[in-house]
């Protein structure tokens, strides 16, 4: 059997730092509380090694009124302004892990809003670091995901400028659709493509790779919004597309009739996670 390896699978580069950061802290402020707000990264795997060395995760505002002292590390998705706020209000040590692309976004939405413009953010209005960007673009701004979405658009004061942003994981094609969609009403709007090029690039190599293989792996965990994003892509190329979180969930009688096989994984997953799907792959098949 053939195996490839997508070249692009695994940690990018806002989530390994996230990550790293943790590690760090843990290991600078050995016997004091460390907190995530929110799970740090969207990988259960990785969460539970962290809680294995004291890492604790909050999960609400009210937890966090709760804590009194410690570390608390902003995770990679970022944080509304509201949170920002409150945590440099507080007596703990605040470490913040937000991937410097979601951070940029934050600042041109907040500079955006200052100026008068509404904003539109097009991603899922339930992910977090969507959450996190709505909190920083003011009262002027909301967040579309569907073409549904979009054609339901409608601008009280025509003459506002418009100011569109996207999640840094969504999906590109869909992003320019829905901006299509978005400048046929002729607002005076403003464009900026904030998707991340590891994202853009990852999707790419994925949906080439399913274009040529008989049977396609996405590994990632079932929250990760990115890893989603790759298992739609690769399932339109490749009908036998399976998405799986460890090895435990890979099912081997699926890939006993094939030649080639693909394997990608999503931008939270661990290296050694996927090093493990793809040697077993190779070696029982």
């Amino acid at each position: 059997m053939k195996v490839e390896l997508a070249k692009t699978a695994g940690f990018c580069f806002g989530v390994k730092r996230a990550v790293d950061t943790v590690y760090e802290q843990v290991e600078r402020y050995q016997g004091s509380k460390i907190y995530t707000y929110g799970p740090i990264i969207h990988n259960e795997e990785v969460i539970k090694d962290l809680a294995s060395k004291g890492v604790e995760v909050i999960r609400s505002e009210e937890e966090l009124d709760q804590i009194e002292a410690g570390v608390v590390i902003i995770r990679s998705h970022g944080v509304s302004k509201e949170i920002y706020d409150k945590l440099k209000e507080k007596e703990v040590v605040c470490v913040d892990a937000t991937c410097p692309f979601v951070k940029k976004i934050h600042n041109i939405v907040a500079e955006e809003s200052a100026k008068g413009s509404y904003i539109i953010i097009i991603g899922n209005s339930e992910h977090p670091e969507v959450i996190g960007i709505r909190g920083w673009a003011g009262e002027q701004a909301c967040v579309l995901q569907t073409i549904e979405d979009a054609e339901g658009f409608r601008l009280e004061n025509v003459s506002q400028k418009v100011c569109i942003v996207s999640q840094t994981t969504f999906n590109y094609n869909k992003f320019k659709d829905l901006v299509e969609i978005i400048a046929k009403k002729r607002y005076d709007i403003i464009v900026l493509n904030t998707i991340c090029n590891a994202t853009k690039e990852r999707q790419e190599e994925a949906r080439q790779i399913a274009e040529r293989v008989e049977a396609m792996i996405v590994v990632g965990d079932k929250h990760s919004s990115n890893t989603q994003k790759l298992f739609e892509i690769c399932k339109k190329e490749c009908l036998n597309t399976y998405y799986i979180q460890t090895l435990d969930d890979l099912d081997t009688n699926q890939l006993r009739s094939v030649e080639t096989v693909g394997i990608t994984a999503g931008a939270s997953t661990p290296n050694n996670i996927i090093e493990e799907v793809q040697n077993n792959v190779r070696i029982n098949f």
